[in-house]
């Protein structure tokens, strides 16, 4: 793209590729401008596949040469408001396989000219063909990569993680399961700081909970399928000092104050959704290392390597991971639902597990601040996605809503972890940030910040 950039004389070039499934434009945008290394710089842009000129072309298949980019009503200028940069003029030409567009290149701002010339026109034509084939082959090597990047990592879980027992499953299947009262009286308070549960305990506080919100019942979920997936997903927790099973417990728990104390099934979620969000907040943090996005893209991880194209690698990872324990034998605790039940529940997972990725709430804040002022709307689905998106946020945050003692101690908890990644930053020869430098992090400064500009505007 480097090079058609050059040969029309253009200031800019965009790669489009198509991502049919979340029906989305995906841009390696090459600003003109070198990167440190001496590489070409790159910035990833995600626009809807139906909007703007490279939609337009993607879904026609047809060059598009546009002399005043602004006074074109297909002008999408989201991209330039998100990039910084000023267009004048495009030439827009669609990129094809066999099975018909994959993606579309954007050339902006000729060079010495008003405008790309019929010239640049062939150009870009002749450029294409070339250009999908290179595409092609480089999907087909990225397949096969991250076919070997699963893999590696499969067997690294399984070096790790041992199945569950039978006997353990029939013992759960087999305990009794009491009213969640006799756990403690404030159970169903928002003021109750679950971790205070023993840590075998929380299996059957887990199920009970199920049992309470009616899941089990409304839902047909088997008692042993429930007993071995609740298992499994607690031993799919590493043991870092924060993001382990009792986080997952903790959030679980909250999730289920909201559901219970709220009366969101119903007004404002379907039943489904509730079952979503509330299985989702146990399996978000699965399989968590104690380490950030950040840093699986500086250290070249192989989840970075599977995830980093999509963003959220983590939050992809916790996601797959729980969809591994879903197809493990006798774990499927959807096995009842009808096919578009169970698709939608998945979907909506997948959506509610990426949303406790800190990076996607900044991203949706203008549009929550927009849906509290227009009103909920029950038929509209991006408010529903808008509402579980910030209902998790809360959920994974709740801790800090807890009694000085407890929210205290799970700050200590938090920097420790961090501080173990600054630790590993350090011995990488990367300077870590403020708060994961145990030098450097003031913790009480940290938190009342952290509490300021997170935490409390979400709960309002």
């Amino acid at each position: 793209m480097a090079d058609a950039r050059k040969l029309t004389k253009a200031e800019r070039c965009s790669l489009f590729l198509l991502d049919k499934e979340q029906n989305e434009l995906v841009a390696k945008v090459f600003d003109g401008h070198l990167a440190e290394d001496g590489s070409e710089a790159m910035t990833e842009v995600r626009i809807p596949a139906d909007q703007g000129i490279a939609g337009h072309v993607a879904t026609s298949g047809e060059l598009l040469n546009i002399t005043d980019a602004y006074a074109h009503p297909l002008f999408y200028r989201k991209m330039d408001e998100t990039t910084g940069f000023r267009t004048r003029n495009i030439l827009c030409f669609p990129i094809k396989d066999d099975s018909g567009v994959i993606g579309v290149a954007e050339l902006c701002n000729k060079i010495n000219g008003k405008c790309f010339t019929f010239f640049d026109e062939e150009m870009a034509k002749a450029f294409s063909i070339y250009c999908g084939i290179s595409i092609m082959h480089s999907l087909m090597w990225k397949k096969v990569r991250d076919a070997q990047h699963r893999s590696k990592l499969s067997n690294e879980l399984m070096m790790y993680h041992m199945l569950v027992s039978s006997e353990d499953v029939k013992q759960l299947v087999n305990s009794e399961v009491p009213p969640l009262t006799s756990f403690s009286p404030d159970f169903a308070k928002f003021s109750y700081t679950p971790r205070v549960i023993p840590d075998k305990t929380t299996l059957v506080v887990v199920i009970a909970m199920f049992e309470d919100l009616g899941f089990t019942s409304r839902f047909k979920i088997p008692r042993d399928s429930l007993a071995k997936f609740v298992l499994m997903v607690k031993k799919g927790y590493r043991d870092p000092p924060y993001h382990n099973w009792m986080h997952a417990f903790a959030v679980a728990h909250f999730c289920y104050l909201l559901l219970k104390n709220l009366s969101l099934i119903g007004p404002y979620l379907t039943e489904l959704e509730g079952l979503s969000l509330f299985v989702a907040c146990l399996c978000h943090d699965l399989d968590h290392r104690g380490t950030n996005n950040s840093f699986q893209l500086t250290s070249k991880s192989i989840l970075a390597s599977l995830y980093s194209s999509e963003g959220s690698v983590m939050e992809r990872h916790h996601f797959a991971q729980a969809m591994a324990i879903l197809n493990t034998d006798g774990c499927n605790i959807f096995e009842n639902l009808s096919r578009q039940e169970y698709t939608d529940c998945l979907d909506q997972m997948r959506d509610i597990i990426l949303a406790t990725d800190l990076a996607h709430h900044f991203r949706i804040v203008q549009e929550l601040k927009l849906m509290v002022a227009e009103g909920y709307n029950y038929d509209n689905p991006k408010h529903h996605n808008l509402l579980t998106s910030m209902l998790v946020t809360c959920c994974d945050l709740s801790d800090q809503t807890k009694d000085w003692k407890s929210s205290k101690k799970i700050a200590e908890l938090i920097y420790n972890e961090f501080f173990s990644q600054g630790d590993l930053e350090k011995a990488m020869g990367v300077k870590p940030s403020e708060m994961m430098d145990r030098e450097k992090a003031y913790i009480p400064e940290l938190q009342i910040h952290f509490i300021q500009t997170i935490v409390k505007p979400i709960f309002e």
